[in-house]
């Protein structure tokens, strides 16, 4: 019985790993169009026509989408350790939110340091947020699994 439910759960990790790997062939896909389309812009001549900020702004839609479509077609069977992990990167943005909030505000005269501390203490906050929050989802979706009474 329970060698069943194990079997499901790597059937379903295999299913999810395999969409996971179709979403990625497909980010890469548009990633190469998106090359071509810049190459083709720069051998016309319209090298400068293509502001940089569109183009991040259009790889930073097409991230979203591909995270869309990559975290509904995983299984619930998988939420708990993929929370885990996503609690350990938020982390490690922790630690960049940190060095960014302690930014020397003497160094920089143009106020650049002041943008770059709010910043670092927006992300700071969030990414508190995100990491209470999946620690209480994990919590509960593990209390799910123990024993009453």
């Amino acid at each position: 019985m329970a060698s069943d439910t194990t079997q499901q759960l790597l059937e379903s990790a295999r299913q999810a790993a395999e969409a996971t790997k179709r979403l990625a062939e497909q980010a890469q896909a548009y990633s190469d169009q998106l090359s071509q389309v810049a190459a083709a812009a720069s051998s016309h001549g319209l090298a400068g026509a293509v502001d940089p900020v569109v183009f991040r702004l259009a790889i930073f839609a097409l991230a979203v989408f591909v995270g869309y479509y990559v975290v509904w077609s995983v299984t619930p069977a998988l939420h708990t350790p993929l929370m885990s992990v996503t609690n350990a990167i938020s982390s490690v943005i922790v630690v960049g939110a940190l060095l960014s909030v302690g930014v020397d505000s003497a160094a920089d005269a143009t106020g650049g340091s002041a943008v770059a501390r709010w910043l670092g203490f927006i992300a700071l906050a969030l990414v508190s947020v995100n990491i209470f929050g999946g620690f209480l989802v994990t919590e509960r979706m593990l209390s799910m699994y123990k024993k009453k009474g």
